[in-house]
């Protein structure tokens, strides 16, 4: 069985920052070769926000993100982190961690890539 557990999230000023973090349990050492964050605002689809490949570390972010955050991970306490810099009111939304490759060999910032999701923590940006 794998879970992932989010934490981190809260209320910042615009400008502020805030770093997540995702525990992904499992028993298979495979399941964090692909993790993610992807966000969603109420009533709207979950968006990629970043991605890592945890073999090679190499990252992938989406427009409205990049040079702004940073995604990382720590494969010895499986572990994703998502550091925010520079948040702004459009950022505000829940934030959801996901890991798992499937069979899906597209984008990194497409839900069909992951197989296995959190339960999202939520992130408010005022100002």
């Amino acid at each position: 069985q794998v879970q992932l557990v989010e934490s981190g999230g809260g209320s910042v000023e615009a400008g502020g920052s805030l770093t997540l973090s995702c525990v992904v349990s499992t028993s298979r050492r495979d399941t964090t070769n692909c993790m993610g964050w992807f966000r969603q605002g109420t009533g709207q689809s979950r968006v990629g926000v970043a991605g890592i490949d945890g073999r090679t570390g190499t990252t992938y972010y989406s427009n409205a993100v990049r040079g702004r955050f940073t995604v990382s991970r720590d494969n010895a306490k499986r572990t994703v982190y998502l550091r925010m810099d520079n948040l702004q009111p459009e950022d505000a939304d829940r934030y959801f961690c996901t890991a798992g490759c499937s069979d899906y060999g597209g984008s990194w910032l497409r839900g069909l890539k992951y197989k296995y999701w959190g339960q999202g923590t939520q992130v408010a940006v005022s100002g």
